[in-house]
């Protein structure tokens, strides 16, 4: 595989293009720009182009804010809940 080649990471079925490869302590390291992380080598496979689906860091920022954001939510609901009309049934 070289840069610009698609490739798939077995262990997730990540697929991302190559888009620079290093040489590092005898091993190979191939960045996808999926991802933007360096993987092994030997847990790529070549991919097919139709088996990739670009994404750029501007949507996936909108998409990990608006993640967030539902998470926030769920906590203040959470710590709004008044309790005290509850009691507790069985047992005892």
């Amino acid at each position: 595989m070289k840069v610009g080649d698609f490739a798939k990471y077995l262990p997730t079925s990540t697929v991302g293009k190559v888009t620079e490869v290093r040489e590092s302590g005898g091993r190979v390291w191939f960045r996808l720009d999926y991802t933007g992380l360096y993987y092994d080598q030997t847990f790529l496979v070549p991919a097919d182009e139709s088996e990739y689906s670009p994404i750029s860091y501007k949507d996936r920022d909108k998409k990990f804010e608006g993640r967030m954001q539902a998470i926030e939510d769920a906590a203040k609901t959470a710590r709004d809940v008044d309790i005290s009309e509850f009691t507790p049934s069985g047992g005892g």
